[in-house]
């Protein structure tokens, strides 16, 4: 049975639960199986030897995880020897018309969609209310070793995360 963590964040203002242990720097990060948008299975391990930002959002259709997206496609430029990861529970289908709609083609989108050990491996599964079964927004920074470097669980979903300090921590990693 799942670890569930009540109230671990919020959805505008409400508590939100979520399944799984919170990860923590310094950690190995939990290997996964996700299905890109061309329905293949993509690893952790697919992009070892380099530095990955994997980023949690409930749905590209809303609008912070929209703008959210698109602004980690746009400092992907600046991030060589750096994937962006950005995974949701959408369909690869649509993850695939949202990044054509939108000219993000620079990050990677990954569908959790099959399962839910992903959500619960990196603890950002929500567990009950109006998006059970998504992903909370959170930010790991990974480095070439498996080994992750930076963690922000952001504490208010319809929230922005602090974009900075991840950019910071990918550049040091």
């Amino acid at each position: 049975m799942s670890n569930i963590r009540k109230g671990a964040v919020t959805l505008k203002g409400n508590p939100v639960d979520l399944a799984g242990t919170a990860l923590t720097p310094g950690a190995t990060a939990p290997d996964f199986s996700l299905q890109n948008t061309g329905l293949e299975d993509v690893s952790l391990a697919s992009s070892s030897g380099k530095t990955r930002i994997i980023v949690t959002i409930p749905s590209l259709d809303t609008s912070v995880c929209h703008t959210e997206t698109k602004k980690f496609n746009d400092a992907a430029a600046t991030l060589p020897g750096v994937e962006i990861l950005v995974v949701s529970m959408d369909l690869p289908f649509g993850q695939k018309r949202w990044c054509g709609a939108e000219n993000v083609d620079k990050v990677k989108t990954l569908s959790a969609h099959r399962c839910t050990q992903f959500g619960e491996d990196y603890g950002v599964l929500i567990k009950g209310g109006p998006l059970d079964r998504c992903l909370a927004r959170a930010i790991f920074v990974v480095n070439a070793n498996g080994k992750i470097s930076h963690v922000e669980y952001v504490s208010e979903i319809a929230e922005h995360p602090n974009y900075d300090a991840v950019l910071a921590a990918a550049k040091q990693a």
